[in-house]
């Protein structure tokens, strides 16, 4: 007999028991029992439903999303599909489409030559994969600590905050459970060591620079917009190391909004928005841990303004700008994002 069965049967029986309890003589008894009988009918129509609730496993679930095309066609080309369609239970850390992009611009690879070199790519891809299911409130116990990976080398897991990485990678989304397994979302694709050393890669290399990171993080759209309208590009892809401040989305919505200007417009001023975007960048890498003994003290940026540092109930203020994620690292710097576009003194 299946358990949905089994079930539904069990739910027959309390509303039995639930009609016997109605027909008792004594009213007390019948209140008493009524409401035993409808707890138990409650608690046996949530099992049934629960009953027929089945997740997908690792690939179906990750195809459904239709959020990694690259990843899905990479698991397809190496062969893996059956293998993460197996008992389990995974733990994937599954690369973004944007984290795909910013790997290949790095490698100088296309899409194309990835997917058809089927022994890195596998390689690559169990790099990704841990054995066992290893959800985040268990990821956050790690800090400090590596993982073995399926495909032999281990990753490192670090937490900073709220801010879980894996090796240079954050984990932007956690706990996407399938029925053999758990998927984290990352920003950039895991390289492991054996793989960069036959690639001839240096570290720089193996890790986006800070543009490429700003891509892959997916969050950033006006803020590469500007960089790329400025020409700094180039330079922030250099040796650096440089330390960021970056505006999300809706604090250029704000600036724009403040200064009466359309996203055009700001990026049509080459002068203005070169100016503004220099005010958000320090020579040097400062992580977080060194800006926190920076409090009540100015810093020079590239600009050649200074930006004053102070810190208040805990975060970081950056002028009367908050940053709400500190320590996003990239090959040349590291990248703290913040809630308010600075603008230069006039």
């Amino acid at each position: 007999m299946s358990k949905t069965l089994m079930k539904l049967l069990g739910l027959v029986l309390t509303l039995g028991l639930l009609a016997v309890a109605c027909g008792s003589d004594s009213d007390g008894e019948n209140a008493a029992a009524e409401a035993a009988a409808e707890a138990a009918a409650d608690e046996a129509a949530e099992e049934a439903v629960n009953a027929e609730v089945e997740l997908d496993d690792i690939v179906t679930t990750a195809v459904g999303t239709g959020q990694f095309p690259t990843l899905v066609a990479a698991v397809q080309a190496a062969g893996l599909v059956e293998t993460l369609q197996g008992e389990g239970p995974f733990t994937v850390f599954a690369p973004t489409e944007d984290a795909f992009a910013a790997a290949l611009d790095a490698l100088g690879l296309t899409a194309e030559e990835l997917l058809a070199d089927t022994d890195t790519l596998t390689t690559v891809l169990t790099y990704h994969v841990i054995a066992g299911e290893v959800p985040a409130e268990t990821v956050v116990t790690l800090d400090g600590q590596s993982a073995a990976t399926v495909q032999g080398e281990e990753i490192a897991i670090s937490i900073d905050g709220s801010n879980v990485m894996v090796n240079q990678a954050n984990v932007v989304t956690a706990d996407v459970f399938a029925s053999n397994g758990v998927i984290h979302v990352i920003d950039s694709v895991l390289l492991p060591p054996t793989v960069v050393e036959a690639l001839g890669l240096g570290e720089e290399q193996a890790a986006a620079d800070i543009v490429g990171t700003a891509v892959a993080a997916g969050q950033f759209p006006t803020l590469i917009a500007a960089v790329e309208a400025a020409g700094l590009v180039e330079t922030l892809q250099g040796e650096g190391p440089f330390t960021v401040f970056a505006p999300t989305e809706d604090a250029f919505a704000a600036a724009l909004d403040q200064l009466g200007l359309t996203a055009e417009e700001l990026l049509a001023d080459t002068d203005t928005l070169s100016s503004v975007l220099t005010y958000h960048v320090i020579a040097g890498e400062v992580p977080a841990a060194d800006v926190l003994g920076l409090d009540g003290q100015s810093i020079a940026t590239v600009n050649g303004a200074e930006i004053g540092i102070s810190i208040v109930d805990g975060n970081v203020v950056i002028n009367d700008s908050t940053v709400v994620l500190p320590d996003v690292f990239a090959s040349n710097g590291v990248i703290h994002v913040i809630d308010t576009v600075l603008l230069p003194p006039s």
